[in-house]
This record gives structure tokens, sequence and C-alpha cells, in this order.
């Protein structure tokens, strides 16, 4: 029986990967001529549009045998638009081998696929193309190979059968690329063959090969060297599949392609419920029908309605891919005497083939939109509608897709309660770091709120695309969390907990900073030396964030980031300024804020309040009836009181534990109950150390609580009237005079590592460190530095303000921590001047961004100090090299 191996071929677009694919199969006997992809006849390129354009848009499959082994070829497509097509052929891959054009290198395209098989772990194989016309040796591609993908990429030239003389050279060479074959080396003074082919097959040796696939030079030593060295996977008896992709054949069957990961598939199987009406073995676009197939085997069945790509059957577990999100729209326009809902049916169809596309009906406007990654795409679309269902559609012009997030955090609340029903919800908005997408979570008590209703508000959390503010663009870098709520034992039905919940996540966009973002690409520019001035200067007019450039021979490359909007036409002006000899490749790096979002915000128009679907406003009873409360009156209104977990520190380390209990006794004793109001109450074992050091702990009743939040929400609750009955921007803030900038001393010594392993020996000591660091950090930031620390437990301590050289030191009183100094001192002057305060207690950061401050936790502000360190470093070195 036949070793059967799934190998896929990969490839940056014209570095030759199907001109490859042709010269294995014919090399091998699968096909009887050579076809070429410029004359429109490769065996693989089974599609009109493939054809026409000279590129590979769909996965295709074709089958080759080499002495004892199955070789299942699988063609990618090597655009950058289709990069999800070829993911999703890679979570079904043994092997893979990626082509590098010898004339150009490693592109972008290629780092992004290098990533790619990284992340699903497939052992790979360099074939380095079109050696016959390039004019770089071997050697310095290699080179290359080495310093761009991976130590591991060895010259296999000549070394595909051990039975070639090796030299000691290339032994050593590739022993040290994994530590089992370098201790067996210097053992025997061989490579011993299973190790060398294990060592292939967890990614530490990448063989390279070179060659010229259109005239046929190397094809039979890569076959050689695939046969020597790659082994087929292991597979469990028990049945199982992984769907990879979804098509239709010419008569409209529904096709689901499927790897077998286990056992084996027979006509009639029933899977989830659906029985297996047909297996079809494919190579190119013909197939064979079979009764069964087992493991290891690719295949496509009908029968299967409900299939998906990364999809799980029987024992094998689902596969989660995470596609590149589109990031232009495109409106579909159809022709007359076409229904909108009859193209919106077609193009639901086409969804289903591919996970990357997004079908969006817009119900008020009435038209068909869809995402996508670049014009191209909008090409094989049109063809696709036309040769299926024959008609032929236009596209509108591209727009951006834009996404919004917020700064800071705020609460929002949504009241739902028409005649007999009732529900509210409360929902904490956190700002997340770029790139987190959507995070969900609870942290609600459930004396508070019922668990099943909590687990129903975060089902509705989860359920929906919530939208911004600005434009109405999707929410993104945010955590949703339930933090409180209120159900009616006799009217809550499960339908009031999703309007009051949609209600309160709008309700606090409105309250909150809300923030544009873009999709920015990840560029790299290849444009010869002369010409790197004007490329320069073209990405900082672009709004392009640039590295230095790097020279490679007579060309020079730059790296760097810049606006998708800016950067859609940019590769014909290059072409034009280079004479052609400029190459722009292309990625997705993220969102990041948008750099004209006055200018985008005016043309969308977005305005939330009239965004029924999305309402901002809360439902009240009254008099038998229900009525709308604006969002922006529904704190007056609301039924529970904000939730105190927004106002919780952060869990201690155990080495300020103890301190941190006696500070919240200290606060709840002497009438600091406003800081900690609807604190739960300390834990036992630190409500012990309470009573032991002060006494007994007199209770607040709930009604007597004073919650630090009612300053903040009024002010904020009476700006949001003014704005919203003046209907004008927000009032410009007053420029602040001064700036300040104050560091919770004790706070940044257990959070910083080197400042905590001097505290364990000597506290005094590492107090010393952080005043001179903070003395050098001030001569570089110009504010007014002020590092507080606590004496609060020395008795009979008065405040004490020391100046040590350039910055002022506060120790302060007893019964007074830092936390206190810090937030009184805030609100005394963050009015007038612009403050900034450095402490990672949550509680802290939150009250002083209340009171107008900005914030920087502990780890952020020792990455800063260091960045300036490093900076200042570089610069004196430069000083000194120029004398």
């Amino acid at each position: 029986m036949k070793k059967k191996i799934t190998l896929g071929i990969l490839a940056h677009v014209d570095a030759g990967k199907t001109t490859l694919s042709e010269a294995l199969l014919y090399e091998t006997g699968a096909i009887r001529s050579l076809g070429r992809v410029d004359q429109g006849n490769a065996f693989l390129d089974t599609e009109e549009l493939e054809r026409q354009r000279g590129i590979t848009i769909f996965s295709k499959m074709a089958r080759m045998c080499y002495e004892d082994t199955e070789f299942i070829l699988m063609d990618t497509p090597g655009h950058a638009d289709f990069t999800a097509e070829m993911e999703r052929v890679l979570s079904v891959l043994d092997y893979a081998i990626l082509v590098i054009s010898g004339t150009d290198g490693v592109q972008g395209h290629t780092r992004t696929l290098w990533k790619l098989l990284d992340r699903y772990r497939i052992p790979c194989f360099l074939f380095v193309n079109k050696m016959d016309i390039g004019f770089t040796d071997k050697d310095t591609l290699l080179a290359g190979l080495k310093e761009k993908l991976s130590d591991g990429c060895s010259d296999f030239t000549g070394l595909y059968d051990l039975t070639h003389p090796w030299t000691e050279e290339d032994k050593e060479s590739i022993a040290l690329c994994q530590e089992n074959l370098l201790n067996n080396f210097l053992e025997t003074g061989e490579l011993s063959p299973d190790l060398l082919a294990n060592a292939i097959a967890t990614r530490c040796v990448f063989p390279v090969l070179f060659g010229s696939a259109l005239k046929m030079d190397g094809v039979r030593e890569l076959l050689a060297c695939m046969h020597q060295w790659m082994r087929p996977a292991s597979y469990e008896k028990a049945f199982g599949a992984r769907c990879f992709k979804i098509g239709r054949d010419t008569q409209g069957n529904r096709l689901s392609y499927l790897k077998i990961t286990g056992g084996s598939l027979r006509v009639k199987d029933e899977i989830e419920g659906e029985k297996i009406n047909q297996i079809r073995i494919y190579s190119g676009d013909k197939f064979e029908v079979t009764q069964q197939v087992g493991a290891g085997e690719i295949c496509a069945v009908t029968g299967l309605s409900r299939t998906c790509a990364g999809m799980g059957l029987g024992d094998c577990p689902p596969l989660e891919i995470e596609f590149i999100e589109p990031v232009l729209s495109y409106q579909v326009i159809p022709p007359q005497g076409c229904a909108d809902h009859t193209l919106l049916a077609y193009m639901r169809q086409l969804e289903e083939e591919d996970p990357t596309l997004r079908v969006i009906w817009q119900e008020g406007a009435g038209q068909v939109h869809v995402h996508l990654m670049g014009p191209v795409q909008t090409d094989v679309l049109q063809q696709q509608l036309k040769q299926r269902y024959g008609i032929l559609v236009t596209f509108g012009a591209g727009a951006v897709r834009y996404k919004e997030t917020i700064r800071g955090a705020v609460e929002g609340v949504g009241h739902f309660e028409p005649l007999r029903h009732y529900a509210e919800a409360h929902i904490l908005i956190e700002e997340l770091p770029r790139g987190s997408g959507m995070e969900y979570a609870m942290d609600c008590p459930t004396d508070v709120l019922d668990l099943n209703w909590q687990r129903l508000i975060y089902t509705h959390l989860k359920e929906r695309v919530h939208r911004g503010v600005l434009t109405g663009s999707p929410l993104t870098d945010v955590r949703l969390t339930v933090v409180t709520g209120k159900a009616h034992k006799k009217h809550t039905e499960g339908g009031d907990f999703r309007q009051a919940t949609y209600r309160a996540v709008r309700q606090g966009l409105r309250k909150a900073e809300s923030v544009l973002l873009e999709p920015f690409y990840q560029v790299r520019l290849e444009v010869p030396t002369e010409h790197i001035g004007r490329a320069m200067t073209d990405m900082s007019r672009m709004q392009g964030r640039f590295e230095s450039p790097q020279t490679e021979g007579e060309m020079s490359v730059l790296l760097g980031q810049a606006p998708v909007a800016l950067l859609r036409e940019y590769g014909t002006e290059l072409a034009t300024y280079t004479g052609g000899r400029g190459v722009m490749s292309l990625s997705l790096a993220g969102y990041y804020p948008c750099h004209n979002p006055e200018e985008v915000i005016a043309e969308i128009g977005y305005d939330p309040d009239r965004d029924v679907k999305h309402s901002c406003d809360s439902v009240f009873c009254g008099h038998g009836a229900g009525y709308t409360v604006p969002w922006y009156e529904v704190e007056d209104r609301m039924h529970v009181p904000f939730a105190s977990h927004l106002y919780v520190k952060e869990e201690p380390d155990d080495a300020t534990v103890i301190a941190q209990a006696k500070a919240r006794a200290m606060a709840l004793r002497e009438g600091g109950g406003k800081k900690y109001a609807g604190y739960g109450g300390l834990e036992p074992d630190l409500e012990e150390i309470f009573v032991r050091e002060f006494g007994e702990i007199k209770r607040r009743l709930p009604s007597q609580e004073i919650r630090i939040t009612d300053y903040d929400r009024q002010k904020r609750q009476q700006e949001a009237r003014e704005n919203y009955l003046a209907a004008h921007p927000k009032p410009e803030k007053k420029k602040k005079e001064n700036k300040y900038f104050l560091v919770d001393g004790y706070n940044v010594i257990f959070a910083w590592e080197e400042l905590n392993e001097i505290a364990k020996v000597n506290l005094d000591g590492a107090r010393g460190r952080l005043m001179d660091i903070m003395c050098n950090y001030q001569g570089h930031i110009d504010q007014e530095l002020i590092l507080v620390f606590d004496a609060y437990r020395i008795k009979g301590h008065k405040e004490e303000v020391v100046d040590y050289h350039n910055i002022h030191v506060v120790y302060t009183k007893e019964a007074e921590t830092a936390d206190a100094y810090i937030e009184r001192t805030t609100h005394d002057i963050a009015r007038e001047h612009q403050v900034t305060v450095a402490t990672s207690d949550r509680l802290e950061q939150m009250i002083v961004i209340g009171e107008g401050a900005r914030r920087i936790s502990a780890r952020e502000l020792e990455t800063e100090v260091e960045r300036i360190n490093r900076e200042a470093m570089e610069r004196f070195q430069q000083q000194n090299d120029k004398e």
C-alpha cells in the first residue's frame, strides 16, 4: 500500500508556483504535456478568470505518484487578496513547498506565508525558482533565507539521497539546526536518517533546493528529496474528518471538501444527522466516484448542508481559523430586471463558499454591500455571478471600513420597562490594547442578580455587532462586563434583557470618549536607491510611520505602516516614478486611530440619536404606560445604583496585602467610607487584622453609603444635556498652564522587578534608587515631578515635602496613604493644570481619571523610562562617533 502525503504549494504571486505544480505533475506522469500559465492551458487553472489573469484564484488539487508514495498536490492562490483561500488549505496539509523567486527573493507576502506555516506547524521545503534568469548566486539567496525566514534553511542540493557523498561542512551545518541531530553527529560523525526526517517534520530543518520549474531544472531532484525526507502522518482508527472548503459543481450541487483524519467514510454513512450521497476524488476539474475513502484522503462529498470551513466531523476537533479581516466595502449594483432579494440570495450562496466574504444587506438604503480585501476580488465576484447565475453586476466605489473604540472606562445603563415588562442592565465598557478585539465577562454578585439573568445578558452582549456612536462603525478593542442589573419576579421575560443590554452599551458609548479607528497596511517598499527620498516623502505625506531605510545592492528597502485609505492608489504612482522597478508589498497591520477623523465623521454623517435600531435611550413605565427617556437622563431614573466593582482595587501582591488592609480599615474607621463605600466588606483574614488593630467595625447601611460616582456622574450628565440640546460639539477644554507628574512611590517599587528585588533586602535602598531614576526621567519630560511615599503608619508623622535635586518627594502624614494624597492633590490642581498620575492601582486610576487627570500604569512608566534611557545613550554614542 502506497504512502499518502498531502502536499501544498505556496508562494508570493508570480514566483512560479503553478509552473512548479505543472512540472511536478509532468515529471511523475500525471499529465502528458506541460501547460503554461501565460498560454492559459495550465492543468490546475481551470477557471476562465484564472486563465485570463494568469493567477491562481481558487485552490485546486491534483494527484501524482512517485515510487511508493502518492502525493495529493494542493495548489493555492498566491495573490494577497486571496490569502483566506490559501489559509483554509493549510489546515489539512502534511507538508508544504514554499516557492521563492530567485529574482525577487523573500517578499512581504512571503513573510506572511511563513508566519502562517509556523502557526499551523507545517513542515516546509523551499524551492528557489527562476534561477535561469536570476542574477543572484545561490550563496547570497541562501543567506537571505536564513536571515529573513529561519537559520534552519539548509541547502539540500545534491543531498536528497544518503548514498550521495555529503561533505563534513554539509553535515555540520545541518546538525547545528537541532540538538538531537548535533548530539548524534558528534557521537557518530554521521546524520541519522530518522533524526533528520524528524527534524524536518518538527520545523527545525528546512531543505532548500534551487532550479527553474519552467525548464524542468531541479524538479526531479525536488521529487527525490520529497520522497526521501517526507513521512506520512499517523491516524486514529475512529472516524474523523475536517471540512476545509465549500463549493458547488456545474449542476449546482453543494460540495463539502474533507480530509479524512481517522477511520474511513462510506457512501450512505450518516454524519451530523445527514447522509453522504456521493464521494468524489478530484484531480484538476475531473473526478472519480468511489464508495469508500480511508484516513489521509482528500475528497468532496455531497449530501451535507450544514458544514463550513474549519468544521470537525466525528472525532476531529473543530479548527478556529482566524481569517484576515476585509478592510474595503463595495456596493453591489444589480442589472436592470434583477430584484435586490434575488441578488442577495445569490450572494449568500457565494458567502457560504468563502468565509471571508461578508455580504451585508442595508435595509434602510435597500442595497447589497460586500466586504473584500481588494479590487481583484470584485472581478472574481462579477465573473462568478455571470457564469453561475447569468447576471452581470457592477460595483460602486470602494470605501474603507472603519471601526470605533473608547478611551478609559465607563458604566452604561439600559432600562426597558414598557407595561408588564421589566429589565435593567449595567455594562462596564473598558478600553483594551489595540488589536484585542471584543472581550466579554461577568462580574456581578448572584445575590444582586440571579446567575441565569447574568448569563442571558452575557449572551446578548456576544450575539450582536455593537456599533459606535461616531460613524456607526463596529466596536472593537473593548471589554464588556456585566456588573449589575435588576429583574422583576413577575414581569421580566428573556427579550426584556436583550433590549436593556443593547441600550446599556449604547448609553455607555454616548458618555465615553469615542475614538475612530482606520485600517493600516504594513508596507514594504523596495525602490532604486536614487528614489528612496521620494518614497520617504510620500510615506510622510500619507501619515505613515516608517523605519530607517536599508540598502540591498542597488535597491533600498523601506518598512513602515500607513493608512489603507491613502495607500490604495499608490501602486500606480510608485510604478510611474521608479520606471516599473519599485515593488510594494502590503499586509494588514491592524486598526489604529484615524488620521482625519473630523473629515470622515462629517462625510459619513451618522446620527446616533436617529438610529432607531441601535437606540441609546431607555424605556420606563409611568401611569400605566411606557415612555422613552433620553440617554442623558437615564442615570437620574435608574433603579439600581452604579456597581461598586468599578472602584474596587485590584488584588494586591503578597508583599503589600497587610498594608492595604490596614489602609482600608483606617479609611473605614475615620470616615473614609466615601472611597470604599459599597466595597462589600473585607475578606475574613483582612477583617481579622482590622479588628485586632482598630476594634470592631461599624457597618454602614446601604442607604447611608456615599458613592464617589455622584459628583462625576452629575457633572457628566450636565455636560451631556448641554451638548445634546445645543447640538454642537463639546467646547474646547481649557489649556493647562503647568504640567505635573505624580508618582505613587511604593506602587512603582513593588511593580518594577529591579526595585522589588532591592526592596526585599533594603526598602530605603529601593526608595533611593527610584528617586534617582525619577530625577533622570524628569530632565527629559519637562514636568514638575512629585514622588509620593506612604508614611501613614508612622505615629505622629506630619506631611513632609523634600526637594531632591530636580524633583519633589512627599512623605504623607499619619493615617494618610499615598493614594489619598494623590487623589486630593489631583482634585485641587487638575482643573487648572495638566496632571499625569503613575500608578497601577485600579481604584486610584479611575478616581484620577474622573478628576480630569491622565493616568499611566507602573509597567508603562518602566517601559517609558527604558525607552528614554536607550534613546539618550544612542544620541550620546552618535555624538561621540561624530567627534
